[in-house]
């Protein structure tokens, strides 16, 4: 497996590999990172699809990519997807993925045109004082001392960042600022989670930087992640004959290990209560899903709490992670990441509204229509004095094809879950659905008169509690997360967002299936590049246009500094007098 840039590889087919119709695969999951996997085998390494074996736990497809409607419950997203787009893998995968409502045009397409006519922005990013614009202005509100701190990280390698958390870097320079609400709200940051995952973002995502404050650098699928991305997936799977099999609880993967050489040999699993296994050779390649953002998520209802379960139970993802690990230090260790959920953990809900009389309240925060069709918030509406830290938003509706005319989904979330909120006074783990709304209508500006009523019966609001959904990003170091390939693996890959690939960020769509796509091209040495990360972190424009928007407009030569600074930049500017460097500068406004 080798990486490329351009479009040069981008738009060829590579050859078909060497004795694949003599092969198999085995995907342990149906999560994206296995349904991507699953359409590059049959793609790009031109697997036959009747080879090709998708074992799931559950009764559906699509892991955390969910959209559900519960019976006798309702409608329910436990979170959402934000897209780039500089997702390199992932735009590479839908080009080729048949739209399951337009004939003859890809996900990509309908992506394309709908984001291109509708542009996402936001018009509040953040509300105080029950419903007040925060005006943050879209400005990040660092101080000189702050910005230098995010530089220092930007700066430092990687290897001094091992276990460190972002707490041990910055202090309320940085923590009080717009910068750090509109960071963690829109990552699910904490403060003392992963200063290396932080540096990564910052490195990633660099290009962005700008449109951070409003989400212009966002793009949304039309309907919820399920029915806009998975299900297409699944189609073109079973079109090319992948077999799924459901309610297929995996137990573990036995390995022959020896002489640096790693096979897997057997899958132990359980159907219907009893014990199989599935004897494996070389030619059988086998794709773990590792580890589980959403692994027991707990279902609450307008009328029940969610509860929180932050155990390891037998069978489970983080389970099967650990009896791997235990047979080779390469295959990584997962305790780094599921054994403190009390930090992980968040609630989210979704709120669907039954009438009109919510929505005025709504339409003062963001300014739109929400029954428009068209972007509504734009992203997340950070509530900023909350005590849950809530944030919540609305996506273009309908979100669910089959959803009432003249109803609204809301998706809402809160990183503190342990905390009384400020209306309903107490933690937003132990609140009945309508008591997780009543919290979001006091923060609307609902009359306190009438939340209670509008929350019973103008609302149905369906919670989750994930208590390892931010485990992504809790301080690690190199190893704790295993390589996509493991060195001296025959046939056994990690995709997903607990596997380690370079300079991607976890957490996102993007990662899940550049996993997938390294993992089948090195199993089956596809002779077709991966595409690299985008390299906005090496391209000059972009780091200067970052430099500037960090610092709210600001030019280099507002900053306070010392006298012997000061002359050292007065010399600098005069040297590059005439030049190109000079009218790069003034290009994007550093001087």
């Amino acid at each position: 497996m080798y990486y490329s840039s351009g479009n040069y590889e981008a738009f060829a087919r590579p050859e078909k590999p060497e004795g694949i119709e003599h092969k198999s695969a085995y995907l342990i999951g149906s999560g994206l990172a296995s349904l991507s996997a699953a359409c590059f085998l049959v793609r790009d390494a031109q697997m036959p699809g009747s080879h090709v074996h998708v074992l799931e736990r559950d009764s559906r497809p699509g892991g955390a990519l969910d959209g559900d409607q519960i019976t006798n419950v309702g409608y329910v997203m436990r979170g959402g997807r934000e897209m780039d787009n500089h997702f390199e893998c992932m735009w590479d995968l839908f080009r080729s993925i048949p739209s399951i409502e337009t004939d003859g045009v890809s996900v990509l397409d309908e992506y394309y045109w709908l984001n291109k006519s509708d542009p996402n922005y936001s018009l509040c990013r953040a509300t105080q004082n029950r419903g007040e614009d925060a005006q943050t202005g879209n400005k990040f509100g660092l101080s000189d001392k702050g910005s230098m701190e995010i530089m220092k990280l930007f700066m430092t390698p990687d290897e001094q960042l091992a276990n460190v958390k972002m707490t041990e870097l910055f202090d309320e320079e940085v923590f009080n600022t717009n910068f750090w609400m509109y960071w963690r709200t829109m990552f699910a940051f904490k403060d003392d989670q992963s200063a290396l995952e932080m540096k990564r973002y910052m490195q990633r995502y660099i290009h962005h930087i700008g449109g951070l404050p409003d989400f212009t650098a966002l793009r949304f699928t039309k309907y919820n992640q399920y029915e806009s991305m998975v299900l297409p997936m699944v189609k073109y799977l079973e079109e090319h004959g992948v077999q799924f099999h459901y309610g297929i609880k995996v137990m573990n993967v036995l390995f022959d290990i020896h002489d640096g050489k790693k096979l897997a040999k057997t899958i132990v699993l359980e159907r219907e209560g009893q014990a199989e296994h599935i004897d494996l050779t070389e030619n059988d390649l086998v794709f773990y899903t590792n580890g589980s953002n959403v692994e027991n998520s707990t279902y609450g209802s307008q009328t029940k709490a969610t509860g929180m379960d932050g155990e390891i139970h037998e069978g489970g993802s983080f389970d099967l992670w650990r009896k791997i690990a235990a047979q080779d230090p390469a295959f990584g260790r997962p305790d780094k990441f599921c054994t403190d959920p009390e930090d992980s953990n968040w609630v989210s809900a979704t709120v669907n509204t039954l009438d009109e009389r919510i929505l005025p309240y709504i339409r003062n925060i963001c300014k739109r229509d929400p029954l428009s069709g068209k972007v509504v918030t734009g992203g997340i509406v950070t509530v900023k004095d909350s005590s849950w830290l809530l944030s919540w938003t609305i996506n273009r509706q309908p979100q669910y094809r089959d959803q009432p005319k003249g109803q609204v989904l809301v998706w809402l979330y809160g990183m503190f879950s342990d905390r009384p909120g400020d209306f309903v006074k107490q933690p937003m783990r132990d609140c009945t659905g309508m008591e997780i709304c009543e919290e979001w209508l006091y923060h609307l500006g609902v009359p306190e008169g009438q939340i209670e009523e509008l929350a019973k019966n103008s609302a149905n609001t369906v919670p989750v509690m994930m208590p390892f959904a931010s485990a992504y990003f809790q301080p690690r170091e190199s190893g704790d997360r295993p390589s996509v390939v493991p060195s001296g693996s025959v046939n056994f890959a990690f995709i997903g967002n607990f596997a380690e690939t370079p300079r991607d960020t976890v957490f996102t769509t993007e990662y899940s299936i550049r996993t997938a796509m390294e993992a089948v091209y090195t199993l089956l040495d596809v002779d077709r590049g991966v595409p690299e990360v985008w390299g906005s972190v090496y391209d000059i424009r972009d780091l200067l246009n970052a430099t500037v928007a960090l610092r709210d407009g600001k030019k280099i030569t507002d900053m306070e500094l010392g006298l012997k600074k000061r002359i050292a930049l007065k010399e600098a500017l005069k040297k590059i007098e005439g030049t190109e460097v000079e009218k790069l500068l003034e290009e994007h406004e550093v001087i």
